[in-house]
């Protein structure tokens, strides 16, 4: 028997959506075996929902492989896999949820491309303990995300697994050319920004792995998660920054380097200006933070400065600007000035509060130290 948080979707993506706790086991609900289907019965049972968008989609499912034109412009490709165990845990992460964030986390890397989500495709490998059921609840969750982003769903495989479920997602996208924005355009001048705010989602994940174990001890409590919900959604329904993308050109500027923020701050600003061949100064006091994850820290007594460095997953955007434009993005609230860029000779620094320089080590997300 588990526990799982549920967010209710909607439309709006900074509206923050209300959730209820539900205990997920249940000895009436219907399960039907995968089995009982076969893969292609399968396939087409969890595709059937899907629908063509754009016109660079001249095939999609259906046929042995989808077809695209996409005519003069550039194409981008991501490819990320999601397991079970090592970067999600069902004990708290609704299958719906899961699809969602499946997608997010790759639109994620599109749009850090400054380029534009067209397509997907998504394999799943799933275990004999889902129904078909857990699996329209996971393509629920692609669905949705799909709609809000306006992507098509294209392709992808579905087989088994004897080791819990993983899901693989391969975004497509398109950009203008000469529109494209790499990790390597950074030049020393330049000012570091960074959209939204950051360590909400490792903040969430504490609150559900603290609630984890108060269940595992006591499975008659429930959780009260409503001082924890923004940083909660941020763990469970991430939204990528598609909106940035848009404002950055409706605004004129153009990023000199662009990396999105899913492995902690630090990470990615070591990895933007190992890219350029530059240095930086990234100062603590503009760092932007939420009130609930400033608490949150306070509550768990982890210093929020540690938690945006490190912390991960939160997928919005780091990029530089010239400094000639700053006055086009200065007084947008959903942009925070927190660097600058230096020579490559002049190292990477946290600059504190207190005026003091500590040299920026990549702390976050590290792959095969599960």
């Amino acid at each position: 028997m588990f526990i799982g948080w549920f967010y209710s979707f909607n439309s709006r993506l900074n509206k923050i959506p209300s959730y209820f706790c539900i205990m997920i086991e249940d000895k009436n609900q219907q399960r039907t075996k995968l089995s009982d289907l076969g893969e292609f019965k399968l396939i087409d049972h969890i595709t059937k929902n899907f629908e063509i968008k754009h016109k660079s989609t001249i095939k999609g499912i259906g046929d042995d492989a989808a077809v695209l034109n996409f005519k003069q412009r550039k194409i981008v490709v991501t490819t990320d896999l999601l397991v079970e165990g090592v970067h999600f845990d069902l004990s708290y992460m609704p299958l719906k949820h899961l699809g969602y964030k499946a997608i997010m986390v790759n639109l994620s890397d599109v749009y850090a491309m400054n380029a534009h989500a067209m397509q997907v495709t998504v394999s799943v490998a799933v275990s004999n303990r889902f129904p078909l059921e857990a699996l329209e609840e996971l393509y629920a969750g692609i669905e949705t995300a799909s709609k809000i982003y306006n992507i098509d769903v294209v392709g992808g495989d579905t087989t088994s697994s004897t080791t819990g479920l993983l899901i693989s997602v391969t975004a497509i996208g398109e950009v203008e050319n000469d529109n494209e924005v790499y990790r390597n355009g950074a030049q020393p001048n330049d000012l570091l920004v960074v959209s939204g705010d950051l360590g909400g989602a490792y903040m969430g994940l504490q609150v559900l792995e603290r609630e984890k174990e108060v269940y595992k001890v006591n499975p008659n409590n429930q959780p009260d998660l409503e001082p924890y919900s923004y940083i909660v959604e941020r763990q469970l329904k991430p939204e990528a920054r598609k909106d940035i993308v848009k404002l950055l050109k409706d605004l004129g500027v153009k990023p000199t380097a662009m990396i999105d923020v899913s492995d902690g701050l630090s990470s990615e600003i070591i990895h933007l200006c190992k890219q350029s061949q530059v240095g930086c100064d990234l100062y603590e006091n503009k760092i932007p933070l939420d009130p609930q994850v400033i608490s949150t820290c306070e509550e768990f007594n982890i210093d929020s400065t540690t938690v945006a460095l490190n912390g991960g997953e939160d997928y919005e955007l780091l990029f530089t600007i010239s400094q000639d434009d700053f006055p086009k993005i200065k007084a947008n609230p959903n942009l925070s000035v927190i660097g600058y860029i230096k020579d490559k000779e002049a190292g990477m620094h946290l600059v504190t509060r207190a005026e003091t320089r500590i040299e920026l080590k990549a702390q976050g997300w590290k792959n095969f130290n599960v």
